[in-house]
């Protein structure tokens, strides 16, 4: 029997010893597979930055990292070796993700990274305080985070052709230097109250969204030159729009528009507005022009066109209050 316990004993001993060999040994395996890891990670980092620097250029006094067409899914973190950089131009690269490190790159001015698959803009832009130009288009971002209004020094903002975007941050409108903002093609209903309240914007495009109407308020972009309102829904304009002095181009074609409104004579700084196929109730034929290239260039939904619509909108009006009954729908005005 006390051979039996002195047996046994040993076993469990020399099992116990094996046992903490084995563990030992493959801690040593983990740890080495993790240095190597560590060692492939370090060498494809400096393969990456060496890569970076060969895309890094002068232009106008600016430094510039410049990648075309060459997949970049994520930028590794030996970027920030170069944190001189000024201006970024990342474009079809395949990028998924702006780096969370993007609010180290203090000296950034302008961050184009259009035409890539980016989903999300990190809370850190808004670190980007001398940051003039953000150019996003052609990605897939659904939301824009409220820290962009940090971006004090920011004038250009275009988010065109992202598709899910619906709404912005009330913030942006602290956004006191921005004058450009383009958010074509993507999914409004309507145009933002931050967009209506950015005190220094000039030219804004909302082409190819789903907007059915402006509101009244749209008169406080009292700086706006610039509206590009095409492809979208919207079936009337605000008696309001004749405030907008300044408003010197105005696109409405490809809308649902039945009527133009009378106030519009009274915008004395309108030099272009483009009204081609919206549902008219009135038919209007400009006066035919000598010479054909003059012909050529006029546009035929254009200024003179809104001008004669009116003319004959309200001289239909003012046979309405005369009792009149029937009145041509074609006028040509001739002289």
């Amino acid at each position: 029997m006390t051979e039996n316990v002195v047996c046994t004993g040993a076993v469990n001993a020399v099992k116990e010893v094996w046992e903490k060999r084995i563990k030992k040994h493959n801690e040593d395996l983990k740890r080495e597979k993790e240095f190597q890891h560590k060692l492939v990670r370090i060498w494809e980092e400096r393969v990456s930055l060496t890569k970076l620097r060969e895309k890094v250029t002068r232009e106008d006094g600016r430094v510039i990292l410049k990648i075309e067409k060459e997949e970049w899914k994520t930028l590794p973190s030996s970027l920030l070796k170069l944190n001189q950089l000024q201006e970024w131009q990342l474009h079809r690269t395949g990028l998924l993700k702006i780096p969370e490190f993007i609010g180290r790159f203090q000296n950034l001015i302008v961050l184009d990274l259009s035409r890539n698959t980016i989903s999300e803009i990190p809370p850190g832009i808004g670190l980007l305080t001398r940051l003039q130009e953000l150019i996003l288009s052609y990605n897939k971002i659904k939301t824009v985070p409220k820290e962009l209004s940090n971006c004090a020094s920011l004038e250009k903002l275009e988010l065109a052709v992202n598709r899910d975007i619906c709404d912005l941050p009330q913030e942006l409108s602290n956004l006191l230097k921005l004058t450009h903002l383009d958010l074509s093609m993507n999914h409004f209903t309507t145009i933002p109250l931050a967009v209506l309240n950015m005190p220094a914007l000039e030219w804004l495009d909302m082409g190819s969204n789903k907007l059915e109407q402006l509101p009244d308020t749209i008169e406080r972009m009292q700086n706006l030159h610039t509206l590009w309102l095409q492809r979208n829904e919207i079936t009337c304009l605000p008696e309001t729009i004749r405030n907008m002095k300044n408003l010197g181009t105005l696109v409405l074609s490809n809308n649902k528009l039945q009527d133009i409104p009378v106030c519009m004579e009274e915008m004395a700084n309108l030099r272009f507005v483009n009204f081609r196929d919206n549902p008219l109730k009135l038919e209007v034929s400009l006066p035919p022009i000598e010479g054909t290239d003059e012909e050529e260039e006029r546009e035929l939904f254009g200024l003179q066109f809104m001008h004669t619509y009116i003319q004959e909108s309200q001289r239909r009006a003012d046979h309405q209050v005369n009792g009149s009954t029937t009145l041509p729908i074609s006028i040509n005005t001739d002289g």
